[in-house]
């Protein structure tokens, strides 16, 4: 019954563990309209025949029931049969929703940066690709994505999964593929001339062949069992052999490449900017009243535009990394931060740098020293100037 439907209506095939659920709340809704519509042509056919006006009134008998009115029964039945089938789509709906929503606990992450017109995507292991997403079927994964110019949407019609992409912040969506295979992702998001040339695909290869291509061999990627989209891709291409480096490694030299540490320190002691030892998933408190837990994208947010929610207590110093920082650099900073969420500060820990008492900034470091670097990265371009993508 599920196939049959499945291709009645037109729908890909179900690849991810909630495609089919969804699938099934999709049969129950289309089904239901449906048969309330032929219940209403039966009825209204019913009707127009039992009580058609004659075109010789005057041989019909008197019929006293011709004024009668429907009991309210009837009406109060109708009434509460469409609010419980309302009602219970709402909840069943609500429940897909929230599973859809939140990732399971040790999902893989994997983080997406869309532009126009390609997908690139950054593994914690190092490895990065463009317009080809890598996963091990059975796993959970989970998607940390971010536009560099405009709204854009991913789209994977054979998961079900749909999750607008915005420039400037973090949204999260995850999946967990049933199958290995080739599935297409597509942008439904017009973003300009090339929307259309905006694809990419999910190759979903079994767990060996999965660590086989993190480990830069080539085999797991010439034989993908399971149902292959065989339509011309625009702008496909490989990825090079991985780099042995992991992202938390990555973000230290990301880290010291920017001067973050000129600011921040990873042990908890106070320093201009807040430690970020514990930070990840903490609630942090806002000038100006409020709290926000320091996720994905509250972290992002805090590079790309720190003046939108400042960590209370804190000098309004740190600049904006718009433009400066790269989707896999951005990615490798919070994969950073994210590891260091169970360090607390040890009784005598010292900051590595000392801020000037005069002007409340950071000096400058061994590093920067005989490079003329100031001990804060420069601000951004103005509006005009020429954005890095």
């Amino acid at each position: 019954m599920n196939d049959f439907l499945r291709r009645y209506l037109f729908l890909p095939q179900q690849a991810s563990t909630y495609a089919r659920a969804l699938d099934e709340l999709h049969y129950s809704i289309i089904l239901s309209a449906i048969a309330g519509a032929i219940l209403v042509t039966v009825v209204g056919g019913i009707f127009l025949i039992r009580y058609r006006r004659s075109r010789y009134p005057e041989m019909e008998p008197p019929n006293p029931e011709s004024n009668a009115r429907p009991h309210p029964i009837f009406k109060i039945g109708a009434l509460v049969g469409l609010m419980f089938l309302f009602v219970l789509w709402w909840i069943v709906g609500f429940g897909q929703f929230m599973r859809m929503r939140i990732a399971p606990e040790g999902s893989m992450i994997i983080y997406v940066s869309a532009k126009k017109w390609m997908w690139e995507f950054a593994y914690p292991e190092g490895a990065r690709s463009i317009a080809r997403l890598y996963v091990p079927v059975g796993r959970p994964v989970k998607l940390v994505m971010t536009s560099r110019d405009v709204i854009h949407s991913f789209f994977v019609p054979s998961f079900r999964m749909k999750q607008d992409v915005v420039p400037g912040r973090y949204t999260t969506a995850w999946f967990q593929a049933i199958a290995p295979g080739t599935y297409p992702v597509l942008c439904t998001q017009y973003c300009g001339t090339g929307h259309s040339m905006m694809r990419a695909e999910v190759i979903v290869m079994a767990p060996r062949d999965y660590e086989e291509w993190l480990a830069g061999h080539t085999e797991g990627r010439r034989q993908i069992a399971g149902p292959r989209y065989e339509e011309p891709q625009i702008g496909l291409t490989d990825v090079a052999p991985p780099q042995q480096t992991s992202f938390v490694r990555q973000g230290e030299m990301v880290a010291s490449q920017k001067g973050c540490f000129r600011c921040h320190t990873v042990d908890g002691s106070p320093h201009i900017g807040p430690t970020w030892a514990g930070l990840y998933l903490a609630s942090v408190p806002l000038e100006g009243g409020g709290e926000v837990i320091a996720d994905e994208g509250y972290l992002t947010e805090s590079m790309m535009d720190p003046e939108v929610k400042i960590h209370l207590g804190y000098q309004h110093v740190m600049p904006s990394y718009l433009g400066r920082l790269d989707a896999g650099e951005t990615a490798a900073l919070v994969e950073l931060i994210k590891s260091l969420r169970n360090v607390r500060p040890e009784p005598g820990a010292r900051t590595p740098l000392k801020a000037q008492p005069d002007a409340g900034l950071p000096e400058e470091d061994d590093d920067s020293r005989g490079r003329g670097e100031r001990a804060l990265p420069p601000k951004p371009e103005p509006p005009g100037g020429e954005i890095q993508r």
